[in-house]
């Protein structure tokens, strides 16, 4: 089995268990311990920031320890370790440790599979490969939801058993990794012919890189109006729809059905229009997405509107490990700058369903969706007008070319 053929199976494993229980967190604690939706939201809300500062550290430990096949199995086992600690968790702390365990777990894994990935395919191959791995992560959120659905009528605790299951399964993909497939210089863009180690670009240097500071902006803005879409949609449902837990449901493995593909063209699209191109239209789709969302009140309609949720963040988790590989290559700081980058992003998307919610009680429904296309459009312009990829934008084409016939002799 060749090794890229085990960074999907990798890939397809973790795809459900990087979050722990996730969403099945609420149900679990509500049936087995008559937990309210008040502690349930808090829990799940502390163990998010804690993440968030657990993120740009974790990269860093994935650039300084060149084994990402031991920090991939570590990490598997931190999730299931701490997935197994939930079954007799019933106090606050029992259940906010068990789950932050599992949570960081799922933190390390982002930039440990990233290194692994470009160890393998190189950074010339990395795009295409990506996408891969995101429609394989897809396809196993696709694959475990499925599964915790059909055994239902065994209660509760089958999500444990899959999740379970599926970090098992993940280890032994990693392990069974030839690890002669994975070079440690190739991954950081360091010549592989040569034996001494050039030295690493200071922390600071990296992440104070201009175009990597806006991209992050960017990607906050866009997660500040996407984290909280399809809760608020929830929402929107029970007061509009007899069967609002059936549709949410079918709205998620729709925008998941719709990512796989999309991972996968934009893959193969990342060298061929470019990095720009794809983020562009992963931001101009939210503020779609949020028109639909505010103005239509039929469920079947409103398919449209996750079908773009798809889109978007389809092309996001290919897009953004690729641009910030581009903007460090070479560094020994790739992963710092991914883990820091997922970090700020990610309060953009724990405040996305206050900002909704607040929305909602100043301007109803509809304004409460149009708020939340709004910082896409910002994030649009930043990526059209201040550069935030490697590829030179339309001003500074205009600037490189007024520069070049300043320069030619009269």
């Amino acid at each position: 089995m060749p090794p890229t053929a085990h960074l999907s199976l990798i890939n397809l494993f973790i795809g459900d268990i990087q979050g722990g229980l996730g969403p099945f967190l609420g149900t679990w604690l509500a049936q087995s311990a008559q937990w309210g939706p008040a502690r349930v939201g808090f829990v799940v809300t502390l163990v998010g920031f804690c993440t968030l500062f657990l993120s740009g550290p974790f990269g860093a430990l994935v650039d300084r320890v060149p084994r990402p096949r031991l920090l991939i199995g570590g990490a598997c086992t931190a999730i299931l370790a701490g997935t197994l600690l939930l079954l007799p968790a019933r106090s606050f702390f029992a259940v906010f440790t068990a789950q932050l365990l599992a949570a960081a777990g799922g933190t390390l894994l982002l930039p440990a599979v990233a290194a692994l990935t470009l160890g393998i395919v190189g950074k010339d191959g990395f795009p295409k490969q990506q996408g891969r791995n995101q429609a394989f992560n897809h396809l196993g959120i696709l694959l475990a939801a499925g599964i915790i659905s059909l055994g239902a009528p065994f209660g509760p605790a089958t999500a444990f058993y899959v999740l379970g299951a599926m970090a098992l399964a993940a280890i032994v993909a990693t392990v069974t990794t030839p690890a002669n497939a994975w070079n440690h210089r190739r991954a950081v863009g360091w010549t592989e012919d040569e034996e001494d180690e050039p030295e690493r670009s200071g922390i600071r240097q990296v992440l104070g890189n201009r175009r990597l500071l806006v991209l992050t902006v960017a990607l906050t803005l866009f997660n500040l109006g996407n984290g909280g879409m399809l809760t608020l949609l929830g929402q929107k449902l029970v007061a509009t729809s007899g069967d609002a837990t059936v549709w949410t449901a079918r709205y998620v493995m729709v925008a998941q059905l719709v990512m796989v593909p999309v991972a996968l063209f934009a893959g193969s699209l990342a060298d061929r229009r470019g990095r720009r191109l794809l983020l562009m239209v992963a931001f101009a789709v939210l503020p779609l997405r949020a028109v639909m969302s505010g103005l239509i009140d039929d469920p079947w309609w409103l398919i449209g509107a996750e079908v773009l949720d798809g889109i978007a963040s389809g092309i996001v988790g290919v897009a953004v490990p690729v641009v910030v590989a581009d903007l460090t290559w070479g560094s020994g700081r790739t992963q710092t700058a991914l883990g820091s980058v997922n970090a700020v992003q990610g309060v953009g998307g724990a405040l996305s369903g206050w900002y909704g919610g607040l929305a909602y009680g100043w301007f109803g429904w509809t304004g409460a969706f149009l708020a939340l296309g709004v910082p896409a459009l910002f994030a649009l312009g930043l990526v059209i007008w201040l550069d935030a990829t490697p590829e030179p934008g339309r001003r500074r084409k205009r600037r490189e070319r007024r520069a070049s016939h300043q320069n030619q002799p009269a």
